[in-house]
């Protein structure tokens, strides 16, 4: 093998550009790492091997130079190449390779080995007689150098492929070309050793270095030099999130610890496994048409895709996010994250009980005020019919005592009867008003999550309920309610009355309580169109505007400017309460010092 000298010299000079031009990337690279040294180095040493036994097939012949000076300058190379190869399986490890003292043996044999091959003729303890033949007659310490550099070359390519593994799984791509790398020389060693093949000494330094530029092409394609294996892996084992990486054969390369937790899994069990099978196998409820749809578009973008599907895992709840890995423009496999949302879960059905609870005391409050109000309201028209009552009274007894009587004519008869029809008329009137208010409080005393279909009202209804409940606090608070009303009251809308008359009260409230005690005020109430398709009410006050602080928090949040007085809630259950049912939307303009304006729209 290789005995054609032309051959031989083609092959050599190849890879001394491959080495050359690998050499020159690193070179220029900024921001060297010690990975990037370690490889500096191992290409000047292959340079300077591969170098000088270009110049001896060169000039072997020519200048008639004995073979062994050319040796005696390339094996100096040949010494320290493992070393460096080892630190750049410690830098691929561990990112950083601190130099200490005890490091300093690792030179002691290379050194001695150096000293006794430029000292062979004296002592002949490294070969006998040198020669192109890989099967030289050797020394005795030849095979004590051959066994140094065998036991570095292990180590440096059990390293490497330890944790090429275990951060890209055995079956990447980076894992086979380091795997190949190793195989070549070794192989073609111990073939040559066995004397199973008959191999020339540029054997060694040719399988090598397709070795070192497997090693580099693993690099340089798949980005090796951009992570850090070991610190990287220590750094996604303590994310609280789960992660697990598909490749582009659908097979399970590489996860974290925690992923192993969550799902109670081995690793052993699961790595190198076909996603769709491992899916079937477990307790990960995906729908497996789904799965294999957001793998294929993983493959075409690098944007995170969303899935629409939250798992439960016994008392845990996940949500998953899927998004392709790429190497510049080539797809290296997808990364699928499980973020636990168990807390959070947790968190929302505490606040929502919480929230419920507001709400409750918030609609009682309302309640209990509204009530308030109209126990005022009945108690006028519950007065007038009693007095009514009273006059009717008065009439049957003067009935009942002109019955018989001559004095009394047809016309007193009609007199005492037109009478009596006008308390009726009055107190039909009165039980009417009262029927209203009794209507009125019944629709807002049910909650606002009933869902069920109510049917169309008029601005006319809307204006009516409103007037009712709100008299007897705008009246307390001699404050007046003037209405613009700039649409048809026969104007229809869908949805529940009460819910509007809630929240249209609750901002007539506020306003009342923003002119803090002051009379003589009033607030205007208006209705319009805007566009053909929406309807617009607003409630104007002139109580000097929102505070900066609550005017950035309107409607996301429970703010309130009346201090222990309020909760917050109602504003932002207001806005919650028109999205919901109206499909509509509130705004408000506010200006300080002056008032604020509310606008609530609804689609008509």
């Amino acid at each position: 093998m290789f005995t054609n000298d032309k051959v031989v010299l083609g092959i050599l000079i190849f890879l001394c550009v491959l080495l050359m031009a690998l050499l020159r990337s690193l070179l220029n690279r900024k921001n060297k790492k010690h990975l990037h040294v370690a490889f500096i180095v191992i290409f000047v040493l292959m340079l300077t091997w591969l170098g000088f036994m270009i110049l001896q097939i060169l000039f072997m012949d020519k200048i008639n130079i004995n073979i062994k000076y050319f040796f005696n300058f390339y094996y100096i190379s040949l010494c320290f190449l493992p070393i460096a190869l080892l630190f750049m399986a410690l830098a691929f490890e561990k990112n950083a390779v601190v130099l200490k003292r005890i490091h300093i043996l690792l030179f002691i044999i290379p050194i001695l080995s150096v000293l006794l091959v430029w000292t062979n003729d004296a002592h002949h303890l490294v070969y006998k007689e040198y020669s192109l033949n890989i099967s030289t007659e050797y020394g005795w310490y030849f095979y004590v150098h051959t066994f140094y550099t065998y036991a570095l070359f292990a180590v440096s390519c059990f390293i490497l492929i330890k944790y090429s593994i275990k951060n890209a799984g055995f079956f990447s791509k980076q894992a086979i070309l380091i795997i190949i790398g190793i195989l070549i020389p070794l192989v073609v060693n111990i073939l040559g050793s066995l004397q199973i093949v008959e191999i020339s000494i540029y054997a060694t330094p040719i399988t090598l270095a397709i070795t070192i530029a497997c090693f580099s092409f693993a690099i340089f394609k798949f980005d090796l030099f951009k992570i850090t294996p070991i610190a990287m892996q220590r750094i996604v084992d303590r994310i609280s999130d789960s992660f697990i990486v598909i490749n582009d054969d659908n097979i399970i390369t590489d996860f974290n610890n925690t992923f192993l937790k969550t799902f109670n899994l081995k690793a052993e069990n699961i790595r190198n496994l076909n996603f769709i099978k491992f899916i079937n196998s477990t307790k990960l409820n995906f729908d497996i048409n789904s799965v294999t749809k957001i793998l294929e578009k993983s493959q075409k973008t690098e944007k995170t895709i969303i899935v629409k599907q939250e798992l439960q895992i016994g008392d845990s709840y996940f949500n998953v996010e899927a998004s392709g890995i790429f190497s510049g423009i080539t797809f290296l496999g997808t990364l699928f994250l499980f973020k636990d949302i168990t807390q959070h879960m947790h968190d929302v059905e505490i606040i929502k009980d919480n929230q419920n609870i507001l709400i409750e005391r918030e609609r009682l409050a309302s309640l209990g005020q509204m009530i308030g109000g109209i126990a005022h309201n009945l108690k006028t028209p519950i007065m007038s019919i009693s007095g009514a009552t009273e006059g009717l009274s008065d009439l049957i007894d003067e009935y009942s005592t002109s019955v018989g009587d001559p004095e009394v004519t047809n016309e007193d008869h009609q007199e005492i009867a037109k009478d009596m029809r006008e308390w009726i008329s009055k107190i039909q009137t009165h039980l009417s008003y009262m029927s209203d208010v009794i209507t009125t409080v019944k629709g807002q005393a049910v909650t606002f999550s009933e869902n069920a279909s109510f049917p169309d009202f008029t601005i006319g209804d809307l204006i009516r309920h409103i007037n009712i409940l709100m008299k007897h606090e705008l009246s307390n608070a001699l404050v007046e309610l003037e209405e613009h009303i700039q649409i048809e009251k026969s104007t229809s809308i869908k949805g529940n009355i009460n819910s509007l008359v809630q929240v249209i009260n609750n901002m007539i409230s506020n306003a009342i309580q923003a002119y803090n005690g002051r009379t003589g005020e009033k607030i205007i109430l208006s209705a319009y169109r805007e566009g053909k398709n929406k309807l617009v009410i607003s409630i104007q006050d002139f109580a000097g505007g929102l505070p900066a602080t609550v005017k950035s928090k309107l409607f996301k949040e429970m703010v309130t400017t009346k201090g222990k007085a309020g909760t917050g809630l109602g504003l932002f259950m207001s806005y919650s309460n028109i999205k919901a049912h109206f499909n509509g939307d509130i705004k408000f303009d506010t200006v300080q010092g002056k008032g604020t304006i509310f606008y609530i729209e609804i689609p008509v």
